[in-house]
């Protein structure tokens, strides 16, 4: 009977602490930060308050497995009176899926559930009388109709549409006055997750210790785990700490969702202390990077060129040498062809390649881009010259990756010499005018999309004329191939961009 009495007794605690609860069944011990907002999430619940949430986590800090002790407390505190969880992802594959199998391992390590668990349906999860039900929140989803009678979560929050919150989500809340928790990282400031993050903020009440708010940088968990801070050095090394990537999914800084990309703080990191180059140095390694005119303006007229061109062919010719944190890229010589027939442009190219011995020759294949890249390619062999094509993810991504290098001061502009080499000052000075007046947009989605470019139409501020992108995009071709240099692969033809954010969703 003593020893009956002592198991409810243990069973009574257990289920009266979340954070003993982990502790004693899964073997998990919460940290400070993971236990503050899971002690304030379970008593909304507890007590039926319907209060909403917001937890911002950088990247790989804990969240999922918190949310994952959450589910697995509740669905065994709730296994007898019943209740209802939702939980919304992004995506279903593989954002749902993987918090699925994320709960199954939760459920099956703990060894109060490990037993009494189920599944239904392929996406639901039950413990007695109580469920958890995962859902996509993509676009296009169709979700309407579930209920949440305990609580209603959105992971990821950022990168959930706020018009699919307000018509399809948010009721599933009503009916039961559920809790709402939603999670992310930072983004931008128009994102579902700011939003809902000001709106909590408004609710908050220190007089009645009411905290609605999670939000905490990588220097929290710096202090609880010691390891983590080896691990993000590593990607602001890489990344450079004004990177958007590292200020938003480490540091828990929003963006604005429009603005200028390369901020004059951004354009004084090229600065190099190198010269222009007319010919090519005894044993320079260098990589030429060509960006291709547009399928229609070879034949304009040259009075036709101001306002009615979309851009010309840009040619830049980097020096590279090997650094601790990668190559660093050296622009010595620029070549800018307006109006140039595509025969003419052919020849100019493999006169280039043939005069500058490049290691590889970066060229823009999108559209008639794909007939010089070819003629290229024939002359002289698919190793030498990559082609890119430019898509709306490809360009996102070269993007991302362009303003790393730029970030770590790894992309480094010629000193200019007063009366030496006055064309490669002119174009170095477009080339500056291209990056002031360059726009990004970044989209909500989990892709984390980068809108950027001279917006058509754009002129300088200074002299009236029309500015276009042509050196700029040429420049950042770089960046399809600089990971390929520094990893030392054999990678040939279409040269993708690299995803920072692939590295960062790797376990918990």
């Amino acid at each position: 009977m003593t020893g009956t009495f002592s198991i409810v007794s243990v069973m009574q605690q257990l289920l009266a602490d979340i954070t003993l609860f982990s502790a004693a069944a899964s073997g998990i011990r919460l940290r400070n930060y993971q236990r503050q907002a899971a002690e304030e999430i379970v008593k909304s619940v507890m007590d039926q308050q319907g209060k909403s949430f917001v937890v911002m986590f950088p990247r790989q800090s804990g969240k999922n497995e918190l949310q994952a002790q959450i589910e697995t407390y509740l669905l065994t505190v709730f296994s007898q009176e019943g209740g209802e969880i939702i939980k919304i992802s992004p995506t279903w594959k593989p954002q749902s899926i993987n918090a699925m199998r994320r709960l199954e391992r939760t459920l099956r390590r703990n060894v109060i559930t490990k037993d009494l668990w189920k599944k239904e349906a392929g996406h639901i999860y039950r413990i007695g009388n109580a469920s958890i039900t995962f859902l996509s929140g993509s676009p296009e989803s169709n979700i309407v109709g579930a209920t949440a009678s305990l609580l209603l979560e959105l992971d990821e929050a950022q990168d959930i549409r706020p018009a699919k919150y307000e018509h399809e989500i948010a009721p599933m809340a009503a009916a039961g006055n559920a809790t709402r928790v939603f999670w992310g990282t930072a983004w931008t400031a128009d994102s579902l997750l700011a939003r809902e993050m000001q709106t909590a903020l408004k609710a908050e009440n220190p007089d009645r210790n009411d905290r609605r708010v999670f939000r905490i940088n990588a220097e929290t968990v710096f202090r609880e785990v010691p390891a983590y801070q080896a691990f993000v050095s590593e990607q602001v090394r890489r990344l450079g700490r004004d990177h958007p990537l590292i200020r938003t999914q480490y540091f828990s800084e929003e963006l604005n969702g429009q603005t200028s990309l390369f901020s004059p703080e951004r354009i004084r990191k090229m600065q190099g202390n190198h010269g222009f180059l007319s010919e090519p140095e005894a044993g320079m390694r260098c990589i030429l990077l060509i960006d291709i005119a547009g399928a229609d303006e070879t034949s304009l007229t040259p009075d036709q060129q101001e306002e009615q061109r979309r851009d010309a062919t840009a040619v830049t010719i980097c020096r590279i040498c090997n650094s601790d944190d990668g190559i660093v890229w050296q622009p010595i010589r620029r070549l800018h062809w307006l109006n140039i027939p595509l025969a003419d442009q052919n020849m100019r190219l493999l006169d280039l390649i043939q005069r500058w011995q490049p290691e590889y020759s970066v060229i823009d294949a999108t559209g008639i881009g794909a007939g010089i890249a070819s003629f290229l390619m024939h002359k002289m062999g698919s190793t030498r010259i990559l082609p890119f094509i430019f898509t709306a993810g490809s360009k996102s991504r070269l993007g991302w990756d362009f303003l790393a290098m730029i970030d770590t001061c790894r992309w480094q502009e010629p000193q200019p010499v007063d009366n030496e080499h006055p064309d490669q000052i002119a174009f170095q000075q477009q080339f500056f005018r291209e990056l002031a007046c360059c726009q990004s947009e970044i989209l909500t989605g989990i892709d984390k999309r980068l809108k950027w470019g001279v917006p058509a139409g754009t002129r300088d501020p200074l002299s009236g004329e029309i500015v276009h992108d042509d050196l700029l995009m040429s420049a950042a071709l770089s960046a399809a191939l600089d990971q390929k240099l520094w990893q030392g692969k054999g990678e040939t033809l279409i040269v993708p961009g690299r995803d920072p954010l692939n590295e960062m969703d790797k376990g918990y």
